[in-house]
C-alpha cells in the first residue's frame, strides 16, 4: 500500500491524498479531468488508476502491459475523434475566408440618404402643410423642364423631403399621380461618390438605367434613375456626391 500512495503522490495534486477526496470526486488526484484525457467516466477511470497501482505492487508485468495497451488505445481514439470533430469547421472557417478574399473591392461607394421624393397633386397646400403646420423649412419652387418636374425642398435635421408636381404634359409625375390621386411616395435619391463607376458596374449586374448618361438634378449635379422592377419595387435615384 506505501507503494500506491508513494505513486498517487506522484500526481498534479498530492495534497488531496489523504485528504478525505475519494477516487472519482472531481478535483482528487483520480479525475481524468486533471489529465485532460478523453474519459468521461470518473469510476472507471478510478478503476483503471486503483488496478494499475494493484499490478505493480505485483509486479504482474504482462497483466501491466496490456493495461498500458488498453489506456493507449482508448487515449488516441479519443484524440482521432476531437480531431474529425473539429477539422470540418477548420475546412469551413477556411473556405469562407478564401471566399471574402475572391470578393473584388467596389469601385464606387454609396453615400448617405440625400431625399425621400413625394409626388404632389397640389404643391401649394403641401408647402403650407410642412411649413405653416409642421414647421419646417421650405425651399421656392424650383423648375426643372429637363425632368418634367416642380421641385420644392423640405429640410430635415437628417435628411431632406423633396415635393414633387408635374411640369408639362409629358411629365412622368402626371402619369403618377393618375394612378395615385392623393400623391404618395415616388422615388428615394442616395448619393455615390462616382456615378460613372456606379454606372459601368450595375449595367454589368443586370440594372436598368433609364438614361444613357446622367442628367443634371435638382441640386446641380448629375443623376440617374435604376428601374424600380430591378430594385424591389422602389425608384432608386443616385446622385453623385
Amino acid at each position: 500500500m506505501e507503494t500506491v500512495l508513494s505513486m498517487l503522490g506522484s500526481c498534479p495534486h498530492p495534497e488531496m491524498v489523504g485528504s478525505g477526496a475519494v477516487p472519482g470526486d472531481s478535483g482528487s488526484c483520480c479525475d481524468p479531468h486533471l489529465y485532460n484525457l478523453p474519459i468521461e467516466n470518473t469510476t472507471e477511470f478510478s478503476w483503471i488508476w486503483l488496478t494499475f497501482g494493484y499490478l505493480v505492487i505485483r509486479n504482474e508485468t504482462k497483466a501491466l502491459g496490456n493495461l498500458m495497451n488498453d489506456i493507449c488505445y482508448s487515449l488516441f481514439s479519443g484524440l482521432l475523434t476531437r480531431l474529425q470533430t473539429s477539422a470540418p469547421t477548420i475546412r469551413t472557417l477556411s473556405s469562407s475566408n478564401s471566399v471574402s478574399q475572391n470578393i473584388p473591392s467596389s469601385l464606387w461607394k454609396l453615400g448617405r440618404l440625400n431625399h425621400v421624393a413625394i409626388a404632389v397633386p397640389d404643391l401649394e397646400k403641401a408647402q403650407s402643410l410642412y411649413k405653416d403646420v409642421l414647421g419646417a423649412q421650405v425651399s421656392e419652387t424650383v423648375a426643372l423642364p429637363e425632368h418634367g418636374v416642380y421641385t420644392v425642398f423640405v429640410e430635415l435635421g437628417n435628411t431632406k423631403l423633396e415635393l414633387l408636381h408635374p411640369l408639362g404634359e409629358k411629365s412622368p409625375i402626371a402619369s403618377f399621380l393618375q394612378k395615385n390621386k392623393t400623391g404618395g411616395m415616388h422615388h428615394i435619391c442616395i448619393e455615390v461618390d462616382d456615378i460613372k463607376a456606379a454606372m459601368t458596374e450595375l449595367k454589368k449586374k443586370k440594372i436598368r438605367i433609364l438614361s444613357e448618361e446622367p442628367k443634371i438634378g435638382a441640386h446641380g449635379k448629375p443623376v440617374i434613375f435604376l428601374h424600380p422592377k430591378d430594385c424591389h419595387g422602389v425608384l432608386v435615384e443616385l446622385e453623385q456626391a
